[in-house]
């Protein structure tokens, strides 16, 4: 056995015992995911859910969020308030035991909540390990109770401060800067969530103030219709082709299932679901249940009017959703969610329970309405004969390729590398910054695909379009996955796909077309974090032999700020990029393409209902919505063509 050096010796005093909240604040990311903004905004989730499940209880029926003038977040509920007698385990306030002890809470089979979405016990306690300070008030039996606590650790009694007739629980507390890397929260990411909960929840009013501007924002949400409002909100921006939301719902020993559906002109599918308030992203047995249940009604009602004939094939699950917008929302006391994130429901039981309630629902709805049968009826048939037309244009395709003795698009410059975790591909507007490009890589992992002009609006167009359109086939081809129903991601020749465009108008619309067409097409690559975004510089400064490049005008004054330069100094020589062919392959390689200097974005998905509303507006056929969004964002512009 070799000598081991003392320095690196490895025993009992290595080993660490993180007590009480210390590892929270040890590994936030751990509990909140992140220690950027997305996190930030987390803290006040975990406040919120802890309400919407006194809600859900049936003990809540209004909830006050008030983001404070120093980015203070206070939560008021009229719920029960969090008990505050001494814990007979514990043997310290329980008000205490749920804001310092994790894993604490009315959550685990006790018969505080037959239903809840916070199902660890971590919501309070990590918010308070992650804050400067918190500050909480119960009303409860009569009294108002408070207790206050600075980074975790309760640094005063629970004390009773007056007297009550209601109950409820007030919460204050301030994210710590020792932690986050900004602590000022977006009131429309709030205002987002918080409307995501009112549509979910219809007996409950949530209401959101800001207090921080000249004058107080304040927003109420409530909404009656509940999920068949939240349908129609989705909905506002498209053609709906039935006027009349689709609602059933149904209960059955503790579960709760509701369903809100309407069909639109749109080529996508948006069905979103939910398990005791949580977007389960993944889907899951509820989804499952659903998507087999409405596929078999409809072609069984499809044949019965005799749309669909005896040797007519069977309408598709993909045809049958084709344009659909639809809410499937279950609410149950004892949800299995397959990992941490809580996004795919696992309970065997919900996905017959679910497909027996739209069986039986659906069926019924469709006898007692035939008008919106057949417009649905014949929206699926479009879309049956559109995917024929688009099995047709793939075979092409393939025969084609076969036919032409390759596989891949003769305009890509292919890397030496096989393996595709370590392949990145540049999609490369024009060709002569295509060429700078080739000329600049690194050819062992770097494949480069030149574009020119612009390619098919996808938002507009089916997929039988998609495989016939020149711009995007190519693209389709290198990447090896195919689009659609047919992708398959394991296929994926590259694990990075790296869209690089001008910093100009044209091309921030061929990266945004570029996306909608990912988003709708490729959607996998944009949820696996697969697409990223070049960041090619605006500018070269040069003073002697001192040269930087810059990627906007923020950093542009900032550098000539640092360096005490003037722009009248005729020392100094300033280059603005206006494309990509303007940079040598040398300087594209260092400023874009090179890993170990360049800057990427990449593309991730957070939210999958905004993503939708923002596609739709910026390039579906609708043009008000598009004015609208202009004007409301006209103001933040700071460059309209860089």
């Amino acid at each position: 056995m070799s000598e081991i050096n003392k320095s690196q010796s490895y025993n009992e005093d290595q080993i660490q015992v993180l007590e009480g909240l210390e590892a929270v604040r040890k590994r936030p990311g751990m509990y909140i995911g992140s220690t950027s903004a997305r996190g930030l905004h987390h803290l006040v989730y975990e406040i919120v859910d802890n309400s919407i499940d006194e809600a859900l209880a049936g003990y809540c029926d209004h909830i006050t969020v008030i983001i404070n003038k120093d980015n203070s977040i206070t939560n008021i509920d009229n719920g029960r308030g969090i008990p505050t007698g001494i814990h007979p385990k514990l043997k310290i306030p329980t008000l205490e035991v749920v804001h310092t002890v994790l894993h604490a809470g009315g959550k685990f089979g006790g018969e505080g909540y037959k239903v809840s979405g916070g199902l660890h016990g971590v919501g309070a306690s990590v918010v308070n390990a992650l804050s400067e300070w918190m500050e909480v008030e119960v009303s409860r039996d009569g009294k108002i109770y408070k207790q206050r606590y600075e980074r975790g650790f309760p640094v005063t009694g629970v004390t009773v401060i007056g007297e009550t007739d209601i109950t409820g629980t007030k919460t204050t507390f301030k994210p710590d800067d020792q932690i986050f890397e900004e602590t000022v929260y977006d009131f429309d990411i709030l205002l987002k969530r918080f409307r995501e909960m009112a549509f979910l929840n219809k007996n409950i009013t949530i209401n959101l103030i800001d207090t921080r501007g000249e004058e107080e924002n304040n927003v109420v949400l409530h909404y009656e219709g509940g999920i068949s409002s939240f349908v129609e909100y989705i909905n506002k921006n498209k053609e709906i082709i039935h006027p009349e939301i689709i609602y059933f719902s149904s209960k059955k020993d503790n579960v709760e299932l509701e369903i809100a559906m309407q069909y639109t002109d749109s080529f996508m599918e948006n069905v979103y679901s939910y398990a005791n308030n949580i977007a389960t992203t993944e889907g899951g047995t509820h989804i499952t249940g659903f998507k087999t249940a409405i596929t078999k009604v409809v072609n069984d009602y499809a044949r019965k009017i005799n749309l669909l004939k005896e040797n007519d094939k069977n309408l598709s699950g993909e045809d049958v959703r084709e344009g659909l917008t639809a809410i499937v929302c279950v609410k149950l006391p004892e949800p299995q969610f397959e990992g941490q994130t809580k996004t795919k429901l696992g309970n065997a039981d919900i996905r017959s329970f679910t497909e027996n309630v739209v069986t039986e629902k659906l069926s019924y709805i469709l006898e007692e309405n035939p008008k919106v049968a057949k417009i649905i009826i014949e929206k699926t048939l479009l879309s049956f004969r559109a995917r024929e037309a688009a099995r047709k244009a793939r075979e092409m395709t393939k025969r084609k390729s076969v036919l032409e003795s390759t596989s891949l698009p003769g305009k890509l410059a292919d890397c030496s590398e096989r393996d595709p975790e370590k392949c990145e591909i540049f999609i490369v507007e024009g060709d002569s910054a295509g060429g700078s490009a080739k000329q600049g890589r690194d050819r062992r992992f770097q494949a480069i695909l030149p574009l020119w002009g612009k390619m098919l609006n996808v938002e507009k167009s089916r997929e039988d379009k998609v495989y016939g359109n020149e711009k995007l086939s190519p693209i389709i081809t290198a990447l090896g996955t195919n689009i659609g129903e047919d992708m398959d991601l394991s296929r994926l020749r590259y694990h990075k796909v790296i869209i690089m465009a001008d910093a100009d108008v044209d091309g921030s619309h061929i990266r945004t077309l570029l996306l909608t067409f990912f988003y709708r097409y490729m959607k996998p690559l944009v949820e696996k974090g697969h697409i990223y975004i070049a960041q090619p510089p605006l500018y070269k400064v040069k003073k002697g032999k001192d040269e930087f490049y810059v990627y906007n005008d923020r950093e542009l004054q900032k550098l000539m700020k640092e360096k005490n330069w003037n722009k009248e100094d005729n020392n100094i020589t300033m280059q603005r990029f206006k494309g990509l062919g303007e940079m040598n392959s040398e300087q594209l390689w260092e400023t874009t393409m090179n890993p170990e200097t360049r800057t990427i974005l990449k593309v991730e998905l957070d939210d999958p209902i905004l993503s939708d509303e923002t596609f739709t507006v910026l390039m579906g056929e609708k043009v008000e919505p598009r004015k609208d969004f202009i004007q409301k964002y006209a103001k933040t512009v700071s460059n309209l063509d860089i």
